[in-house]
């Protein structure tokens, strides 16, 4: 026995050893529909971002601008500490790789990443929002992140000459502040509710219209925010133009590929070029330890209907016609604990993963939909996997190569000069 083992363990070396040394398997090795598939999940295959006919300033340079100088601004906070770049850090691929988000408080939920996230009908992992601007707007009166309200700030940008000539080129004139007190919202605690019903109809139509400008120039901002083509991407290229030899993936990136879109099923729900489908699915993971499970996009879909900044409401710029998404959205009762399906391009960058961040590396995330255990609320709609321990290594470490610096200017990712 002593004799046999050296020469077993040498040749069981060699072989592991080998295995990345083989020649990497070309496009003859992918059939033509596989070719496709892998084809529709390149960076490549991203159709120009379409116009938001909600925000009439979304590709507009100037709100731009105003909207990079909000999102940078911690003034834009009840404590003067925090905003919106607070949690979402382009260091980060626009993450805060917390469990929970931590503003003035701390949140219910995991920061999710803001690249190419204007491609999205949906925001938030309920889809409480039917905009990107819609979005923006709720962090900055919630209790636990910002903590301000739409008078406070109508008073910032008002004192601010800098905001004041900015704004006014863009939405032209602020509304007046002199009569009106220093706090209210219809969305806040009690006192700053008392102070918004003292203001007339119209003053609060007002106050309102400009706290959804501010969205508008935010989400113009955040429109900037795309993912660059990673080693997936040219992975893909060069089945193309060099298919006897693509070079850009190794051979336990590509197994980790074909389990990806085979036998892992994840492509499933991640993809397109985005890799994700940007719908909503419950896949058995367990609420955040000491709250109880969320609802998911059973009551997201509800609570955006009821929105007043959503894409039928008075500061909407879309018509009736074109807020298709919200019109028809469904809320079925498969849809009880149901979470959105995130991108998974950076995804090495943006742990800790899940809804409430419950799950700490790419390792935990694929071991959770091999057992796909069950859900808490309702069904799991994922199966049990099977996978082998190194066809888990293998998904992951593909999943790796979906990681790659911003197509985004530098001027973006980084706070102006006040």
């Amino acid at each position: 026995m002593k004799k046999i083992l050296p020469p077993l363990l040498a040749m069981l070396v060699v072989t592991a050893i080998g295995w990345n040394y083989l020649s990497i398997p070309g496009a003859a090795d992918w059939s033509e529909d596989e070719l496709r598939l892998l084809a529709s999940l390149s960076l490549d295959a991203l159709p120009p971002l379409s116009p938001d006919p909600s925000n009439r300033v979304a590709d507009d340079p100037a709100a731009a601008e105003l909207g990079h100088r909000l999102y940078f601004d911690t003034r834009l906070s009840s404590n003067g500490q925090v905003a919106c770049a607070t949690c979402h850090k382009p260091e980060l691929m626009f993450t805060d790789g917390l469990p929970l988000a931590v503003g003035v408080g701390i949140g219910p939920v995991h920061t999710p990443s803001l690249v190419g996230l204007s491609y999205s009908p949906w925001f938030y992992w309920d889809g409480r929002k039917d905009s990107q601007w819609a979005q923006a707007l709720a962090p900055l009166e919630a209790k636990h992140e910002h903590a301000t309200d739409r008078i406070q700030l109508l008073q910032l940008l008002s004192t601010d000459s800098d905001y004041r000539v900015m704004y006014e080129e863009i939405f032209g004139e602020l509304p007046a502040v002199s009569n009106l007190p220093e706090t209210g919202t219809p969305e806040g605690d009690e006192a700053q509710q008392a102070n918004w019903n003292t203001l007339d109809t119209g003053t609060q139509r007002a106050v309102s219209e400009f706290f959804a400008n501010l969205g508008k120039a935010i989400a113009a901002y955040e429109r900037k925010i795309m993912p660059g083509p990673t080693p997936f991407d040219e992975y893909i290229a060069q089945l193309s133009t060099d298919p006897a030899e693509p070079k850009a993936l190794s051979n336990t990136e590509i197994a980790g590929l074909r389990i990806f879109i085979d036998k892992g099923q994840c492509v499933s729900c991640h993809n397109g070029p985005l890799l994700s489908n940007n719908e909503f699915h419950n896949t058995g993971v367990l609420a955040v330890s000491g709250t109880m499970p969320s609802m998911g996009r059973y009551d997201g879909v509800r609570t955006s209907r009821d929105d007043p900044f959503n894409c039928l409401g008075e500061f909407s710029d879309a018509t009736t016609a074109e807020c298709t998404e919200l019109r028809f959205a469904r809320d079925a009762n498969d849809l009880v604990g149901a979470m959105k399906t995130p991108t998974l391009r950076n995804i090495s960058l943006t742990a800790p993963y899940m809804h409430g961040g419950q799950m700490s590396n790419l390792s935990e995330v694929v071991e959770h939909y091999n057992e796909a255990p069950s859900s808490m609320l309702s069904h799991n709609e994922a199966k049990p996997l099977n996978l082998r321990p190194v066809e888990r290594s293998q998904l992951e470490s593909f999943l790796l190569t979906l990681t790659a610096p911003l197509a985004t200017e530098q001027r973006w990712l980084i706070a102006p000069d006040y």
